[in-house]
């Protein structure tokens, strides 16, 4: 229901009016009559009606000066004008004066809802508006705090404008305290927990980092602290003197990072990035310290690193990688697992040494990877084939957050490739061996054969052949074939009635007499000695 006033000197209509419409059947309750404008004020003063209903012609304040007052002191009452003909400039004068409406005297119970209806609809519409006003209002209110930590996050991570920034920083109530900013970033990177942590216990935490640090930040001025949507704690510090920007945010960080690991289970680490100015490069703030918390891969975790620090230390030097990688191949194909760790700890040992950031040390890491993994594709035949991980090691090994953890991770990963390698060429020297071995069967009886026609078979050298079959079968291969010949002579001697010529043929041999002396040397007997003795035998 609208409140509604109606005014009118004449008693008679007001009592009418009153009492003959059905106010509420527009929306409306009449909460009270007045008999002139300035009996009108008053009691607007007092009830404050939503509608005024008032003839124009009165004693004292008429309703035209009723209207103007009200226009001034309460805009949003609406104004009804009661007119007679004689009056009607008056009422245009009235609508001017922001009257919503007018009604020509005399007037009937149902004219005046006509227009209460009407206005009931206008009403409502405003009320409507203003209730989605005032609910944005409180939701505008209610989101405030992300709203600012959003604003801070895209002045750090992307093109503002002068003008953009100073009206944020009014709006969300930042005070500066020089043109100088310095960022600290805070990460969260383990729990410490016996049991194990839900994603609810994360949030706790992070929450609580954020809390703890904000309650020290407090007491700085010039300084604001914010999440981005990584989860990571900011903290922009400003001051006049760059310098001792520098030095109060290494106090501050020192402090947050006591305070935070002696109270919460968790360890953080925090970067401090190089001073910025406030204007068009206060990304670069941002982005320094993110570079200073990669440092943490070399530094390791639970640490506070400041950028400029690693700068000065970092002893810029290009590295080796093609060295390393030559190595790497030269330790797979050759090497023992003592030699492989060896050149594990002396690659891991030179990455430190270096100083290389995080994401510089996972590239070059990563390449070393593929190393390996192209020298197992090499040996296999062009086949594919990898060390027995549930997950492609070229993306395991950009989730390691420290230099130690990669380390013992690719330590173990090289002497499995290692291994494997040599299982790969042990399979595989076996079966040229076979092959050359077949070969020597297939062509039993040839003169020419040779170890030259046989490791030219197999496609391998003849002295690396020599060496691999030596290896494997503890003989020289002349010394197998030779043996292989003369077993099949014996055979032919015992079980046939060829001649020594033909029995030299079978075997092999070009030369009858040759035949005969290898023979002697092989079993103490010339053939024909052999065949007589093992006639005697059977006899």
């Amino acid at each position: 229901m609208y409140k509604l006033l109606f005014v009118d000197d004449e008693v008679l209509v007001r009592e009418a009016i009153r009492y003959q419409m059905n106010w509420a059947e527009y929306g409306f309750e009449c909460i009270g009559v007045s008999q002139d404008g300035i009996e009108a004020l008053e009691f607007v003063e007092n009830n404050r009606p939503d509608v005024v209903l008032t003839d124009i012609g009165m004693p004292f304040m008429d309703g035209l000066e009723l209207t103007r007052e009200l226009a001034e002191r309460y805009p949003s009452i609406k104004v009804i004008i009661l007119t007679g003909y004689d009056d009607f400039e008056y009422a245009q004068q009235a609508i001017k004066l922001n009257a919503v409406d007018y009604i020509l005297k005399p007037v009937t119970p149902e004219e005046i809802g006509g227009v209460l209806g009407k206005l009931k609809s206008e009403l409502d519409l405003s009320m409507r508006e203003r209730q989605d006003y005032e609910h944005l209002k409180r939701h505008l209110t209610e989101s405030w705090p992300l709203l600012r930590e959003r604003f801070l996050e895209r002045m750090m991570t992307s093109q503002m404008s002068e003008k953009e920034k100073g009206e944020g920083w009014d709006y969300f109530q930042m005070n500066w305290k020089g043109s100088h900013v310095v960022e600290l970033v805070m990460v969260v990177e383990d729990f410490l927990w016996s049991q194990p942590v839900t994603t609810s216990d994360q949030q706790l935490i992070w929450f609580a980092v954020y809390n703890v640090t904000q309650e020290i930040v407090s007491k700085h001025t010039g300084a604001v602290v914010f999440r981005d949507r990584d989860n990571r704690v900011l903290t922009l510090l400003s001051h006049a003197d760059p310098i001792e920007l520098q030095e109060e945010a290494l106090r501050l960080a020192e402090e947050i990072h006591q305070v935070v690991t002696s109270i919460l289970p968790a360890k953080v680490s925090i970067g401090i990035g190089d001073v910025a100015e406030l204007g068009s490069n206060v990304s670069n703030a941002h982005q320094t310290a993110l570079w200073a918390l990669e440092y943490r891969f070399v530094i390791g975790p639970n640490s506070i690193i400041r950028l400029s620090d690693m700068v000065q230390r970092h002893r810029h030097e290009v590295f080796p990688i093609i060295t390393w990688e030559s190595e790497l191949i030269t330790k797979l194909k050759t090497g023992t697992k003592e030699e492989m760790e060896v050149w594990v700890t002396r690659l891991f040992a030179a990455l430190r040494d270096q100083l290389y950031p995080g994401d510089v040390c996972h590239i070059y890491l990563q390449r070393l990877v593929l190393t390996l993994m192209h020298t197992l594709y090499e040996v296999n035949n062009n086949h594919v084939q990898s060390p027995q991980h549930a997950e492609n090691p070229i993306q395991k090994i950009a989730k390691f957050s420290t230099l130690l953890d990669t380390e013992e991770w690719m330590r173990n990963l090289c002497v499995e490739a290692l291994l494997e390698i040599k299982s790969m060429r042990q399979d595989y020297n076996l079966l040229q061996i076979a092959k050359a071995i077949a070969f020597f069967k297939a062509n039993f009886n040839d003169p020419e054969l040779s170890i030259k026609s046989v490791s030219s078979h197999i496609s391998m050298s003849t002295s690396y052949f020599s060496m691999l079959f030596k290896q494997n079968k503890g003989k020289t291969f002349i010394e197998f074939v030779t043996h292989e010949r003369m077993e099949k002579a014996k055979e032919l001697l015992n079980l046939t009635s060829m001649k020594s010529y033909e029995i030299a043929y079978e075997v092999g041999y070009s030369d009858p007499h040759y035949f005969s002396g290898a023979f002697k040397k092989h079993t103490g007997d010339s053939p024909t000695d052999y065949r007589l003795k093992m006639t005697t035998e059977k006899a």
